[in-house]
Parts: C-alpha cells; structure tokens; sequence
C-alpha cells in the first residue's frame, strides 16, 4: 500500500496553524478533497477530525473511508477509529485500498514519520509566516536525515505552491 503524508506548511516551515481568523487556503482544500476522493479514504487525529467536522455530518466526504487515530475514543460516528497508525494501514488495506492518504494534524504525522510508514509527502506551502508552528520531527530522539525525491512542484493559486517527494525507505 503506498502511503501519502498530505500537510499545509508555512512559508517558514512550521505546520499552518488554522482556525476561524486564519482558515485553510481553499486551493489546499481543494487540493486535498481530489485526493482523499481518489484514494478513497483518509487518516486523521482525533482532534483534527473533530475541527474538520465542525457541525457534524460527513461534509464532503461522505463516500470516503475515514479513519481515526486515537487513544482515548473508541467510537465516533461514521468513521473507523484504531489506536494506531499500523492498525490505521491495516484497517485500509483489509478495505481493499491501494493508497492511504494522511491527513493530520502534527501527531499523527510524526506517528507515521517516525514509524517510517510514509512512502510520500505532499506539502502545500502558503504564503505566509508563522512564528509559533509545530514542525515535523523524524526519530526526533536519535536526529537523522531523510532523504527525499522530488516528484513534482506546480502552483495551486492564491500563492499557495505544491512540493511532492519520494521518501527514501
């Protein structure tokens, strides 16, 4: 199963804190719907689920598989919830899906980083700076690199411009 690390940085590298005076870009919005909807699932934090659904009900994604990382919940409405990111990719791959797309938030992506479970990220960078973001850590107890691949760049609009790589496993 190919893996798909999917995150909006800023400028300056940190994760794009988001919220009701800074929401999400709509072009990584957008961008992020066409995968999920081609992959036909995703996964996700607790946390972040919960600000994505805002109201309740599937949004739009209610013909997708989504998936929920936690170690407090054991059911939440309408999504698969497990304790891990392997049981995640398990729960996927038992779905008959060949690509698992993971969405966040900043935890979950540094489960599935430092598990080495990611095949490819994809980074929208957005035209602004942030000073107090999270940042994406790898074995952040024993500091390596982690060599990359390029596989594509192109601009999404309104300044926002996609970074898509290999990762090295």
């Amino acid at each position: 199963m190919r893996t798909i690390l999917w995150a909006t940085l800023t400028a300056n590298g940190n994760y794009a804190q988001s919220g009701p005076e800074n929401p999400p870009t709509k072009e990584a919005l957008n961008d992020f719907a066409t995968l999920a909807k081609a992959a036909g699932n995703f996964i996700v934090g607790r946390r972040t689920f919960e600000g994505m659904r805002g109201n309740g009900g599937p949004g739009p994604f209610g013909e997708v598989d989504i998936v929920v990382i936690s170690r407090n919940a054991s059911e939440m409405p309408g999504v698969t919830v497990v304790g891990s990111p392997q049981e995640a990719l398990d729960y996927l791959r038992q779905k008959g899906h060949q690509t698992a797309l993971i969405s966040g938030g900043a935890d979950i992506h540094n489960s599935f980083l430092g598990e080495d479970l990611v095949d490819e990220v994809i980074f929208n960078v957005a035209p602004v700076l942030e000073g107090k973001g999270l940042n994406l850590l790898i074995d952040k107890e024993n500091y390596r690199y982690k060599h990359v691949t390029l596989l594509d760049c192109k601009p999404l609009g309104g300044g926002v411009v996609q970074l898509r790589y290999a990762i090295e496993r």
